[in-house]
């Protein structure tokens, strides 16, 4: 039986389920956050201790007695809150350290700013005396979330590069995965790169989101420079030139490999982007 886990980030897509599949099993969880009645609010379950990933000392005291840490981290202007994460986990004698990386850090033409951080991310892992065990997800399903409103209001999905394709795979895959890495020793240890079943290109999954919701629905390609000003609304511009960038990648075909690490951990075959979108159609309605 593993002892306590602690999950960073557990209010995102991904760790949020992760400490509930932890609790469902019976698993001690502790989940760090900024801001534990929020998470609350979220139905985030175990234990909430509040604290930041700029402050060492805090994180020293939440990953205080735990077994295994699953990391998720989302800022890369912010290197570190990695480096205070592991420090952490080190000083606190965690044997296990799960870290939610990214498939391109495998390719190496990826040079963007969220690339290098999570590459740094990992061969600074890679180096500290710990069991480590790194997941390498490709674009998440959910980020087709993006274009609800715009189907919502219009029967419209505009977005840049719409015929390019990307092998996204389910975040409950992502999450389960993860819970399998974090509570069975056999899969612990190296890395595991996650891809759905298929590549898929937008064009393609607003079909697919057009039969589940039963109505009609169309994508229109948005420039570079429409793109670009879109994203400025909600991030900073280091981060939109590194979403252009990807987004170039994925137009010459660099996220299109489908690969086995979800069979592999789980048994089973990754879940279809016209079943995560069956799980969410109520968000587009």
């Amino acid at each position: 039986m593993n002892g306590r886990i602690v999950v960073t980030g557990g209010t995102g897509t991904v760790g949020r389920q992760v400490a509930r599949r932890l609790a469902a099993a019976g698993v001690a969880v502790r989940v760090v956050t900024r801001d534990p009645r929020r998470a609350a609010r979220a139905g985030v379950p175990g234990e909430l201790v509040a604290a930041d990933f700029a402050d060492r000392r805090r994180l020293a005291r939440a990953l205080a007695g735990a077994d295994s840490v699953f990391v998720v981290t989302s800022d890369p202007r912010q290197p570190a809150h990695d480096e205070n994460i592991l420090g952490a986990a080190l000083s606190g004698g965690v044997r296990h350290l799960v870290k939610l990386s990214a498939l391109a850090v495998a390719d190496p033409a990826a040079d963007d700013l969220i690339t290098r951080w999570q590459r740094s991310n990992e061969e600074r892992l890679a180096a500290a005396d710990l069991l480590s065990t790194v997941l390498r997800p490709r674009a998440f399903m959910s980020n087709a979330l993006e274009w609800a409103a715009g189907i919502r209001r219009e029967g419209v999905v505009r977005t840049l590069y719409p015929d390019a394709r990307n092998a996204c795979v389910d975040p409950a895959d992502i999450a389960e995965v993860a819970v399998r890495v974090l509570t069975v020793p056999a899969f612990q240890g190296g890395t595991w790169a996650l891809t759905g079943p298929e590549p898929l290109c937008a064009r393609e999954q607003t079909e697919q989101l057009a039969r589940v919701l039963g109505r009609p629905l169309r994508c229109e390609e948005l420039t570079p420079e429409q793109a670009c000003a879109r994203w400025r609304a909600s991030m900073p511009e280091p981060m939109v030139r590194a979403r252009l960038l990807s987004a170039e990648r994925q137009r010459q075909g660099a996220k299109e490999a489908v690969l086995d690490g979800v069979k592999a951990v789980t048994g089973r075959d990754p879940g279809t982007f016209a079943r995560w979108a069956e799980r969410h159609a109520g968000a587009f309605r």
